[in-house]
């Protein structure tokens, strides 16, 4: 079994140890551990109280969830809670770090709970699609009251210890040394007669919570708000429901059990397990081990002060790195300083900001009109707009002006990174390093490694998306790289839905309810429908499916930037409204092409567009554009709003199934008359009854 549990006795108290490193997880010895060793410490008479502590920096960082998919070895964590709940001596969590899902409700079994500075708390279940299944819904409402139990819960947040005491989670904080608070805290319950503390007897706020019904009224309307979809928030509800409502405590944990296994069974579960996983294994490159040496990176510099650039820059003061803000103009540069100004000064109004940290990153951001004092900068991130020949005069003049060993970034989201690499005498510094509008707010970062790029820049680039708080995903060099090439194909689906008799309404509809974030057509609002129409006309390149995109624009419809698009918005709103004047734009230009449009339903709607996605992710695979198959799923659920619960696009594909998704594609082309050819690697997966998510390349 993994993990033990040490026995120690000291003056009177028997100190339970938990050593499983390197977060000491409830994996199965250690569940053995403490179910042994809690009789042991029972039956020992110079034993008068129990101290529970875990080894290293951590108590216990929730289940093992490894375990999950095999046969569980061990005492079940509910029998070991209920020896700790029958002791008839105290037991002390004496909690030295994370105390995070089944921790924190081994640690409310315990009579008190006493922690150092470095402790966090938190029930984070609803993050795997679960519901903390041993005893969190039933003991923490009746500790904290149902209102605060609920935000932990369907927030999956941490709570630090000054507010876990206020709240009363914890009975004490350890000023200085942990064990030695425990041992005076231990002496105190001694000198007043062992007194016990079982929260499962707890009612005070159980009575108080029966008089207020529209606690749980907010939060299923703040669950259907922010995880849209999702069913572990409302099991969750109702086995809060059931602890403020059941006077019989083993009545709600039965109610737990019940809506626990439901969470269990589900495929949401497994989706977000994967996505737990695999957001981890993104870092995992197989041709650059782990010991490669990473740049130093103390100064950075951005160039170009829009809205991205100047993400970007908030995303390195954020992280207490010095940045310089570079831009064309003095208006340029003005502009992009105010409006990161102003996102600081909004955090602080809202309290997300100390004054201090308002004052440290402004300070950290520098501006200048100069390419020379960018000299000193250790990376040098390139943000303008997506035209080719610039970037490549840019990327000349910084290989004129950066440092030796400097890294060369590009923001480019379809871009070729050789061709900009090829214009410097140092193509082997040049990455890609595309971040994702709003930089400072979106989570993705995508790395792409071009045809020269070294492997310690690639590392480094990889490592610093981690310090900037990015999901980095590396990808090879193609258009548009893993997102955007997908992307194209899923808005070309739904362009084409739109002229054979679909609405922007229906579309968004139907894929809103799927789980995505955002509708296509309102996305496409909201980077700005004039981007690529300019592009187009400079090109003289427009395909039917861009046609009333096209139209729009001619009517100087932009998007929510001038307040019309494939709908309109009220002044200072960003609510869609539908516009009868598009429908009547849709219907001219589909009767112009000779397309007789015809009723669609919110499935075929879906099937296509994300089928469309499926199918180019596998394309995608077979030219190693990505290295494993799960590194797509992260790109689109942290950075096209895809909904985790649904796994990602590969994932969702592998559910539907190789040999299903080529019968799809054939009734398509006999329904739509387009043309639906899989992917070699599905219909390879097909013949071998292989799986999509299983895949995944040893180099990219």
């Amino acid at each position: 079994m993994k993990g033990t549990v040490h026995y120690e006795v000291k003056k009177f108290c028997a100190i339970l140890t938990i050593d499983n490193p390197p977060v000491n997880p409830l994996s199965s010895g250690v569940r053995q551990g403490l179910f042994d060793l809690i009789e042991r410490a029972q039956q020992d008479e110079q034993i008068g109280t129990i101290i529970i502590t875990g080894a290293g920096n951590s108590f216990i960082a929730g289940a093992d969830i490894s375990e999950f998919s095999g046969k569980m070895e061990g005492a079940p964590l509910p029998a070991v809670l209920n020896r700790m709940e029958s002791s008839t001596k105290p037991i002390i969590a004496a909690i030295n770090g994370s105390a995070l899902g089944g921790g924190l409700e081994t640690a409310l079994c315990c009579d008190y709970r006493i922690c150092n500075q470095q402790a966090l708390f938190g029930l984070p279940e609803v993050k795997l699609g679960l519901l903390p299944g041993a005893g969190g819904t039933q003991r923490l409402p009746r500790l904290i009251g149902a209102e605060a139990a609920l935000d932990i819960m369907l927030s999956a947040r941490h709570v630090k210890p000054s507010e876990a005491l206020t709240l009363g989670i914890i009975d004490a904080v350890a000023e200085d040394d942990l064990m030695e608070a425990a041992f005076a805290f231990a002496e105190d319950l001694k000198n007043r007669e062992y007194p016990l503390r079982k929260i499962r007897d707890l009612s005070e706020h159980q009575q108080q919570d029966k008089n207020k019904p529209g606690i749980f009224d907010a939060a299923r309307r703040l669950a259907e708000k922010t995880a849209r979809g999702q069913r572990a928030p409302g099991w969750i509800i109702e086995c809060v429901e059931a602890a403020v409502n059941i006077d019989d405590f083993d009545k709600g944990i039965a109610k737990e059990a019940e809506n626990f296994f439901k969470c269990f069974k589900s495929s949401q579960r497994k989706a977000l397990i994967h996505v737990f996983f695999n957001e981890r294994n993104a870092a995992k490159i197989p041709d650059i081990p782990k010991e490669t040496p990473r740049r130093d990176i103390k100064k950075a510099a951005v160039i170009g002060a829009g809205t991205m650039g100047g993400g970007i820059a908030m995303c390195f003061a954020n992280a207490g790195i010095e940045v310089t803000l570079l831009d064309a103009d003095q208006e340029g540069l003005d502009k992009g300083l105010a409006k990161i100004q102003k996102n600081y000064e909004l955090s602080l109004a809202k309290g997300k900001l100390k004054q201090s940290s308002y004052e440290q990153r402004l300070s950290l951001i520098k501006s200048s009109l100069d390419y020379q004092e960018l000299a000193d900068a250790d990376v040098i991130i390139e943000a303008v707009f997506e035209n080719l020949a610039l970037k490549k005069k840019i990327f000349e003049q910084l290989d004129s002006v950066a440092k030796s060993g400097a890294i060369l970034a590009t923001n480019t989201s379809a871009l070729n990174i050789d061709e900009i690499a090829q214009v410097t005498s140092r193509p082997e510094d040049v990455i890609g390093m595309h971040f994702f509008s709003p930089a400072n707010v979106m989570p993705l970062l995508e790395v792409v490694r071009g045809a020269e790029t070294a492997k310690g820049v690639i590392a480094t680039a990889m490592s610093l998306g981690k310090k900037l708080k990015k999901v980095s995903v590396l990808a090879g060099n193609c258009p548009g790289f893993i997102g955007n090439r997908m992307l194209f194909k899923y808005m070309e689906q739904a362009s084409q839905l739109l002229l054979e008799g679909a609405l922007p309404q229906d579309i968004d509809g139907a894929l809103q309810e799927f789980g995505m974030a955002m509708g296509p057509f309102a996305m496409h609002d909201l980077v700005g429908l004039d981007l690529g129409w300019r592009e187009r006309k400079k090109s003289g390149q427009s395909r039917d499916i861009d046609k009333v995109a096209d139209a729009l624009c001619e009517a100087e419809r932009f998007g929510q930037k001038n307040g019309r698009g494939f709908y309109r918005y009220d002044e200072n709103s960003r609510q869609p409204i539908p516009d009868d004047i598009v429908t009547s734009t849709i219907e001219k230009v589909a009767s112009e092409l000779g397309i007789e449009r015809r009723s669609i339903s919110s499935d075929e709607i879906v099937q296509r567009c994300i089928y469309a996605l499926i199918n180019e992710g596998a394309k995608i695979l077979e030219e190693s554009i990505a290295i494993r198959s799960s590194d797509i799923d992260i790109i689109y659920i942290y950075g096209y709003g895809f909904p985790a619960y649904r796994g990602g696009p590969m994932f969702y594909g592998d559910k539907v199934g190789a040999k299903q998704l080529i019968e799809d594609f054939t009734a398509l082309e006999e329904q739509t008359g387009q043309t639906w050819e899989a992917a070699n690697l599905i219909k390879q997966l097909a013949e071998q009854d292989g799986s999509l998510t299983k895949w995944q390349r040893t180099s990219v």
